[in-house]
């Protein structure tokens, strides 16, 4: 009984000690992004050596470093961490890597895998580094990026242009991989519409892409003036300012992706309420596109989700990610007591809601 008591305590404490150095798995991806390892590995097309990698990096003239050292040791240990394929020769000579399904993600300019600039806006200092103020949130509320610095991420990145180009890429390698799976996931919920509004649309990528794929729907990209003044030209899609708190455009449907989750119940029912204003009573709908936390916590997402929650407690004041039974009463105190939620291959999944 002791010896088995002992092995617990043992798994114990190196559970303790791997969560103690968590932070070093983001942070050296990280690095290994910003050194576009990836990208060179991916260039060879075949697996290579650390001195092949330290050859393709660009480096400042410094005293002399054994660069190629340092780029063994961070592969070793993205390696170990299966982010990387090691292969070790048996005549003893240097390991070789390659990309796993992981790493693929990371490559720039891939069409299907493109999370890298999404991976370096959440490890920004900013947004790191305001996880040091996260107890000191939970005691007096507000969030901890505030805390921090004063201001939420999308003031900062409106004063530092090198952090708002880092957060606009970041945002836009999401929306890529998520359009994608929106379009072939949800095919046949935008068969019979006409109009499509996409509320809080940003420069309007998304309705644009639906559009594209949809012609016969008129579709209206839906925000503030300040972001309406920087949206490109799409065919088939009108910009439209204004404020999803006052008035929305009247449509057949309306389109919420990521946006209910930076928000309130209180806020949310509010906009519940003025989307239900803006569509017909028998035949419109809203999609949402948002977290939904499971319960059991055993699906291919849900270690994410259950992150991206205390990712909006430290970034954006009031914000959170929902269970489906919250967003059950949250729809039904909006004004929608019908509603459906499917399941994509994502972090998010969609959300139909009807007015009756």
């Amino acid at each position: 009984m002791e010896s088995v008591e002992g092995e617990a305590s043992l798994r114990g404490q190196a559970e303790i000690w791997k969560h103690m150095f968590a932070f070093i798995d983001s942070l050296a991806l990280k690095c290994a992004v910003e050194l576009r390892i990836p990208d060179i590995i991916h260039s060879h097309g075949v697996p290579i050596t650390s001195s092949q990698i330290a050859s393709c990096i660009d480096y400042p003239s410094s005293p002399k470093i054994s660069y190629i050292e340092r780029i063994e040791r961070i592969m070793r240990f993205l390696g170990h961490k299966n982010i990387f394929a090691a292969q070790h020769p048996s005549d003893g000579g240097e390991p070789l890597y390659g990309l796993t399904h992981s790493s693929r993600w990371l490559v720039t300019g891939s069409d299907s895998n493109q999370l890298g600039s999404l991976f370096l806006l959440e490890n920004h200092p900013y947004l790191v580094n305001s996880w040091h103020f996260l107890s000191q949130c939970v005691k007096e509320g507000g969030s901890a990026i505030e805390k921090a610095f004063g201001d939420v991420y999308i003031d900062l990145a409106s004063k530092d242009q090198q952090f708002n180009k880092i957060f606009n890429e970041g945002m836009a390698c999401n929306s890529k991989i998520l359009t994608r799976e929106i379009l072939a996931g949800y095919k046949h919920g935008f068969d019979s519409l006409k109009s499509l509004v996409d509320v809080a649309g940003g420069i309007g990528g998304l309705i644009s892409e639906i559009v594209k794929s949809y012609p016969h729907i008129k579709g209206i990209n839906f925000d503030l003036p300040h972001v309406i003044t920087t949206a490109p030209v799409y065919d088939g899609v009108t910009h439209v300012s204004g404020d999803m708190f006052h008035t929305i455009p009247n449509t057949n449907a309306l389109l919420l992706k990521w946006v209910l989750h930076n928000w309130t119940d209180e806020a949310c029912v509010k906009i519940l309420k003025n989307c239900r204003k803006a569509i017909p009573e028998k035949t419109g709908k809203v999609i949402i596109i948002d977290v939904v936390l499971q319960p059991d916590g055993k699906g291919l997402f849900d270690d994410a989700g259950y992150a991206s929650d205390l990712v909006m407690m430290v970034n954006m004041p009031g914000g959170k990610e929902r269970t489906e039974l919250e967003w059950k009463k949250l729809l039904e105190e909006g004004g929608f007591p019908r509603y459906q939620f499917i399941k994509i291959p994502a972090l998010q999944s969609i959300i139909e809601a009807y007015p009756e």
